[in-house]
């Protein structure tokens, strides 16, 4: 009976404490890797390094001195040797550890075996990382983190430069328009595609850049960033006037820069440029990032007239793209499908358009015009994602480069607020004042009456 009461006492607390960590682990995974996965995959890591990196092939027969040397001093068999191993950095949502190559290694080796990794030491992911000749960085992820979005709390920015979702390998998804000038967002109904775009209008409002937008839904997307936008067309009508100012000026800007290049002879070659981001920070126009939100509006035609306007804007959306970096001007074009079947012009549209997101999609056809030209193999990524985890989506670009990112949750009050900021960042282009959105007038807030308690008298 004692050794009875003695099992129950002692497997109380064990039981209690074993569902304490199955609930983390399901509720609180963040936490639970920081105190139960984190000490859990660093032993399994340091006890069956070697013997992992054998059975996945990744050991190399050891040099000859080497092997001399335990010739000599042991009676043991020379065996294989895994990659020399450096210090395992703990993260907050897993591990990084540097391995140097022996001779006739490959990070194509390590990648292919990554998921072999994976099992071995009990962790959700493994990615490989070139970081230089012979040297690679495995990223051991401890946990789903696209289940529940969290961003790192240092993260770069810079000009032009938004973090907007997080990677699959924990790393911030940065749009950065001055490397990836121009993209093309596409994704389904309810897809995650306006949370995204909320982002990118949020990050960079506090920046020096003007926002203009085509919203052909009446304006009900871009319609509460009104206080932060130069210019808003929400109908075709609308655009077909706009894109044509937006032209004007680029031509304009080159008109600057070449006048830039005609300086004197003489002249230091640091000073001649080809871009506004040479000429000097008086002279140096602002950028300009135009929002492009369900393209597929400017492409429908219901009559010979239309159709004469539709040829005119898709013409200048393609100059825009082919054209308007140099001159600081930068197209993110959204919507639901994109290809052939809209008409002339979308193709070598989507041909100029460097950056590629792709969120849930309706068929694979639509996956196959956002990716199908850069990565085939993300076209089944991007089918796969499931209704229930809106906001993934697979991001890729023109390199062959793809990975599975989705964006935290941001609400409308809390982006269209950080708008209302930086309303003064508002810059002045006289070109675009005649569509400056009218913004309306919020009303005044007044607190309620306070009813003081009468004093009693006598």
């Amino acid at each position: 009976m004692s050794d009875l009461t003695t099992l129950l006492e002692v497997g109380g607390p064990v039981a209690a404490l074993g569902g304490g960590a199955a609930y983390a682990r399901a509720k609180h995974p963040a936490a639970y890797w920081s105190t139960v996965g984190l000490p859990v995959s660093t032993v399994r890591l340091l006890s069956s390094y070697g013997s992992v990196m054998e059975a996945c092939g990744l050991t190399v027969a050891p040099s000859r001195l080497r092997a001399l040397a335990v010739k000599a001093t042991t009676q043991r068999e020379v065996r294989p040797v895994p990659p020399r191993r450096g210090i395992i950095r703990p993260t907050t949502t897993g591990l990084r550890i540097r391995l140097r190559l022996a001779p006739g290694q490959e990070p194509a080796d390590f990648a292919a075996s990554a998921e072999r990794l994976r099992h071995a030491w009990g962790v959700h992911a493994v990615y490989v990382t070139t970081v230089k000749p012979g040297v690679v960085d495995l990223r051991l992820v401890g946990y789903d983190v696209l289940r529940r979005v969290r961003m790192p709390r240092k993260v770069a920015h810079g000009p032009l430069k938004v973090p907007v979702a997080l990677r699959e390998d924990a790393t911030p998804f940065i749009r950065d328009y001055r490397t990836i000038p121009h993209q093309l967002t596409l994704g389904a109904t309810l897809s995650g595609k306006s949370m995204y775009l909320r982002h990118l209008i949020a990050g960079l409002s506090p920046q020096s850049v003007a926002l203009v937008g085509i919203d052909c839904k009446r304006g009900v997307e871009l319609a509460p960033f009104a206080p932060r936008l130069s210019a808003l067309a929400t109908d075709p009508e609308q655009a077909a006037e706009l894109l044509p100012v937006l032209v004007n000026e680029m031509e304009d800007r080159y008109d600057l820069i070449k006048a830039r290049q005609g300086i004197a002879p003489g002249t230091p070659d640091e000073e001649i440029t080809s871009d506004i981001w040479g000429l000097p920070d008086h002279e140096r126009p602002v950028p300009i990032v135009l929002f492009v939100d369900e393209v597929a509006e400017l492409f429908l035609v219901a009559t010979k007239k239309d159709e004469e306007r539709r040829d005119e804007m898709v013409t200048q959306l393609i100059r825009l793209a082919q054209l308007g970096r140099a001159a600081g001007i930068y197209l993110e074009v959204c919507g639901q499908r994109f290809g052939a079947e809209l008409g002339k012009g979308a193709t070598m549209l989507r041909a100029q358009l460097t950056g590629r997101v792709c969120h849930r999609v309706n068929d694979e056809a639509s996956a196959k015009m956002a990716l199908g030209d850069i990565a085939p193999e993300a076209v089944q990524a991007a089918c796969s994602i499931a209704p229930e985890r809106p906001g993934l989506a697979v991001a890729g670009d023109t390199s062959g480069g793809w990975s599975r990112i989705r964006t935290p949750y941001l609400s409308l009050g809390d982006a269209a607020k950080t708008c209302r900021e930086s309303a003064h960042l508002v810059p002045d282009l006289p070109a675009l004042k005649p569509f400056r959105p009218d913004v309306p007038v919020r009303p005044v807030e007044t607190a309620a009456p306070v009813f003081l308690p009468r004093p009693v008298t006598d």
